[in-house]
């Protein structure tokens, strides 16, 4: 392995740690305040996912560079489009969050946000799962 792949095979597994462990507590935690209707925190929650949410795609950058010469192997194929659906639920959870937001911070007592809070926290916890899809198949196919 030369230099250059294991540097990218650190920047990978560093921006998976980094990147896609605090996106995912940050999507997972988000239910937990829109039903305390603590604004506060829902709006750090949400800043944290669209932040982490797009240093995720380093892990995918990284990734592809990496395999550059394998990304046809079956279990890089999957992991590849798992990532794409695990970024797309990430995108609807943003935006979500987003409109929980601006219903917790309007006065009307109409709109709780309970819509967005079901939504969220199923999303969530399928993008997390589709992270450890990712992970067992890294670990278990690669060569």
């Amino acid at each position: 392995m030369s230099f250059l792949d294991k540097l990218l095979l650190w920047l990978h597994i560093g921006f998976a740690i980094f990147a896609i462990g605090p996106v995912t507590v940050a999507t997972s935690f988000t239910p937990r305040y829109i039903r305390a209707k603590d604004v506060g925190v829902l709006r750090h929650l949400h800043r944290t996912t669209r932040i982490f949410g797009v240093l995720t795609l380093g892990v995918f950058l990284f990734g592809i560079l990496l395999g550059r010469s394998v990304l046809g192997l079956p279990y890089l194929s999957i992991s590849m489009t798992l990532f794409i659906v695990g970024a797309v639920l990430l995108f609807v959870i943003e935006r979500d969050q987003r409109a929980a937001v601006r219903a917790l911070s309007t006065e009307t007592p109409a709109d709780d946000a309970k819509v967005q809070t079901g939504r969220i926290a199923t999303l969530s916890s399928i993008m997390a799962l589709i992270w450890l899809v990712i992970l067992v198949l890294m670990v278990w196919f690669n060569p």
